[in-house]
């Protein structure tokens, strides 16, 4: 019997929970739409809510701060908007600053017009250059500009950890707001921090063993209000359309199971060290991209000089191992990593990054396996 596959992607989606399956699938069968009165769509209003509950624990925010919708880039979306509510002000923003090795969903600036955004540098690691974004500030401020600032909490191809409540304080003083895409973040750093003081995140269900298709915004800022970006009743008219129950539940399952995941994160960080050890020692010229700056502790994206990351991929796929070449939402174009190239690697190691992502549940065996397969693929394409 051949072995079981190696799943080492988790930062594209995680292996769907067996919880998270099962409400999901009794939400299903229950059906009822969560806004009729009667007895279906209460119980279908009790489902969502309860998740809300949970999703809400794990970001540390009241239930009411969390907006579900169809995932992370929608929340994106949402937030990046010209458009918000300030309590009860009605206020417009000039400008959007987002970093250079952001989700393509950030970097395409929302709802701002493109001549409105602007990039931020980061430095070598990947870190965004705060003496940068400080200069920035300072002209909007004298420029009568407010702005808004959009950085992820950690990279899903490097993982590198941004300084968010420092960024998120340097922007506050200049009177803007702060959008954070948390999406992997969670169950790997402590999403309820009270140092993680932005204004709005996003998050996504299928990073956490729930189902694709389902996410928040989170309104951490209880005085900001995004436009809608689909109008409509539901969510407290924050989102518009029929909530889709059986991925709320599921969302909510996941979100009490990242929680958990937390108590075993210096074992997930082990792991991850093993190996990358393992694979230096291996191969002498493997570099791993980001090492220099703190990374959540599941991640690693390795360059191999000469070995193109997309070929490498479909290598390890046939030796039954899953891995990606950089993110889920634009590895299939063949290419240098915008993050890589943001980062100011050459162009032989952007187009050489290979993202190497496990999950709570990776043991010290599936990483042995994992080094023999890598052994067999470098070494051959290496040569090649």
């Amino acid at each position: 019997m051949p072995a079981p596959r190696l799943y080492f992607d988790h930062n594209a989606g995680a292996p769907v929970l067996a919880a998270a399956l099962e409400a999901a699938i009794a939400a299903a069968r229950a059906g009822g739409n969560p806004s009729s009165v009667h007895a279906e769509g209460r119980e279908a209003r009790r489902l969502i809510e309860g998740a809300r509950a949970e999703v809400a624990q794990l970001v540390g925010v009241a239930p009411a701060r969390v907006v579900f919708g169809s995932g992370a880039t929608e929340a994106n979306v949402t937030a990046l908007t010209p458009h918000l509510t300030l309590g009860r002000d009605e206020i417009r923003l000039d400008r959007l600053l987002v970093g250079a090795t952001e989700h393509p969903s950030v970097l395409s600036g929302g709802r701002f017009p493109a001549e409105r955004v602007e990039r931020l540098a980061v430095d070598g690691d990947g870190i965004v250059r705060l003496d940068l974004l400080a200069e920035r500030l300072r002209r909007a401020r004298a420029a009568g500009e407010r702005v808004m600032v959009a950085v992820q909490l950690a990279n899903s191809e490097t993982g590198v950890i941004q300084p968010i409540g420092e960024i998120a304080a340097m922007v506050r003083a200049a009177g803007g707001f702060t959008h954070c895409d948390a999406v992997q973040g969670a169950g790997r750093l402590r999403l309820d921090d009270p140092g993680l003081d932005v204004d709005t995140m996003a998050l996504s269900a299928h990073k956490i063993g729930g189902l694709p298709g389902t996410g928040a915004l989170i309104l951490k800022n209880p005085e900001i209000l995004p436009a809608a970006l689909l109008p409509g009743s539901q969510e407290s008219n924050r989102r518009g359309g029929t909530q889709a129950t059986p991925g709320i539940a599921a969302f909510g399952v996941a979100a009490a199971q990242a929680r958990a995941d937390l108590r075993e994160i210096t074992n997930v960080a082990a792991v991850r060290d093993w190996l990358e050890g393992r694979l230096r020692s291996i191969s002498s010229n493997v570099n791993v991209l980001g090492s220099g700056a703190p990374r959540i502790a599941n991640t690693s994206m390795v360059a191999v000089p000469g070995v193109r990351a997309e070929t490498a991929v479909i290598a390890f796929d046939l030796e039954g191992v899953a891995v990606s070449a950089g993110s889920a939402c634009s590895s299939g174009k063949v290419g240098a990593s915008h993050v890589a190239q943001a980062m100011g690697l050459s162009a032989d190691l952007a187009r050489a990054g290979l993202r190497i992502s496990i999950g709570p549940r990776t043991g010290r065996e599936e990483a042995e396996r994992f080094v023999a397969v890598w052994s067999r693929v470098i070494g051959r394409l290496a040569r090649s």
